[in-house]
């Protein structure tokens, strides 16, 4: 068999099935029963699979993935994530499109502390969506920002999904990590600035909203009881794995124990809260593993029938610098991102694209939070994107699928831009992590 059709059968076939909507899981389980069969020898290829399978599950490099998930979901049980919004809507006062700041900028807290995307959409949208409509703002300015900001969750550590890429893809997770702080910070002010300058061209989009009378202690207790603290676990989160003290995972453990500490002290973290987390964070962690399962072998029977080697020598045959290659790469990202969601892109591409990346001395930590974005894009790009419909979940009758479709348009154009930018100035996304870890 040559490698093109083996390349068309398991890439082809698995995108196929995730188009067709079979889950994640299940796609590549059965993509890797008929590549084991066909290329690793029958019953010795099947028992492949299976020691693959356990193997995969036992890399510990996974673990910060249930801690991080833990941190954002003791955040939501305990109600914390209500304080945290109520600190900064006391901090932010005459801004035009306050609301929606305020939710840019919770959610840019948010991030700081939970390793859900899905779960800081779903939390701002239950709690800030109904007050901005009541306020009188248009749906696409109400709705936009939320969706845009949960987006950033995934460049912002602790990241669930940035730890799964640094694992199936070799680049160091520390780096990962610390390397999506920059160009996070950058999208959350470009949000910002946006909904300002848009809300003063258009005020009927959000109309002025009243500020309630704070002043002195009042207007900045909330946010140094309860924002301040929540942010030093982000600090903690980072400095340990920067200064070198701590590895990933003992930084994760670190960040979620000092996530119930805080918690417990504030008087929140009943048997109930913690109970409801621990299910959350197990649920969430036991599909991400699950998926795993079929990662390792996809990549085996993916160079064991000669379809990767062949795609990279084609590929690289054309004599393409390496920053053209790796903009084609992130068009292929942002052209599946309409269609799959992140986990099934990493699974499909990583083994084409990682050997790659290697062969052409590029940058891993630049290609891997470049990577990022473009994940990050997938989960605001209609028509399946899966914010969108998290969004959708949580909006009221009279927010439309088209508002949501159009509110989301101006914030998948500042994300397409800092794409660019980190294209063209890598250092956007490497000078953080080489200053701190080298």
């Amino acid at each position: 068999m040559t490698w093109q059709t083996a390349a068309l059968l398991l890439l082809g076939g698995s995108t196929v099935l995730l188009l067709l909507g079979m889950p994640v899981a299940l796609t590549f389980v059965a993509v890797n029963i008929v590549g084991a069969v066909l290329f690793l020898g029958g019953d010795a290829g099947l028992a492949q699979v299976v020691r693959n399978s356990v193997a995969s599950v036992m890399n510990l490099s996974l673990t910060p993935i249930p801690l991080f998930v833990l941190m954002g979901e003791i955040l939501f049980h305990t109600g914390l994530a209500i304080k945290v919004i109520d600190g900064v809507e006391r901090l932010i006062r005459r801004v035009p499109g306050r609301l929606a700041v305020v939710a840019v900028v919770a959610g840019t807290v948010f991030s700081a502390i939970s390793g859900s995307t899905i779960a800081t959409t779903a939390m701002l949208g239950s709690l800030m969506l109904p007050l901005m409509l009541a306020r009188g703002y248009h749906p696409t300015m109400a709705t936009g920002p939320i969706m845009a900001i949960g987006a950033v969750d995934m460049l912002i550590p602790p990241s669930a999904l940035t730890v799964l890429l640094g694992s199936l893809s070799g680049i160091s997770i520390s780096k990962l990590l610390i390397g999506g702080v920059v160009p996070g910070l950058i999208l959350s002010a470009a949000f910002v600035a946006y909904i300002v300058v848009r809300a003063k061209v258009t005020p009927r989009l959000a109309p002025p909203t009243p500020v309630a009378a704070h002043s002195g202690w009042e207007s900045w207790r909330l946010l140094l009881l309860y924002v301040l603290p929540l942010v030093a676990i982000f600090a903690v989160v980072v400095g340990a794995m920067s200064g070198g003290f701590a590895t990933p995972t003992e930084s994760a453990a670190l960040g979620a124990l000092a996530t119930m500490a805080v918690a417990a002290i504030y008087h929140v973290l009943s048997f109930e809260a913690l109970m409801k987390s621990l299910k959350g964070a197990t649920a969430i962690s036991g599909m991400i593993m699950f998926i795993i399962l079929g990662a390792t072998t996809f990549s085996q029977v993916l160079s064991f029938s000669g379809a990767s080697e062949g795609m990279v020598s084609a590929i690289l045959e054309q004599g393409l610098s390496p920053l053209t290659v790796v903009a084609l790469m992130m068009m292929i990202l942002v052209f599946l991102g309409i269609f799959i969601d992140q986990v099934s892109m990493m699974l499909i591409t990583l083994p084409v694209f990682m050997p790659i990346v290697v062969r052409l001395g590029i940058d891993q930590v630049w290609f891997g939070i470049s990577f990022l974005i473009c994940m990050q894009l997938g989960l605001l790009l209609p028509p399946h994107g899966l914010l969108l419909m998290t969004m959708r979940g949580v909006a009221p009758p009279e927010v439309t699928m088209a508002h949501i479709f159009k509110a989301v348009v101006p914030y998948v154009i500042m994300s397409l831009l800092l794409l660019a930018l980190l294209l063209l100035l890598p250092a956007v996304a490497t000078w953080l992590p080489n200053l701190l870890i080298g």
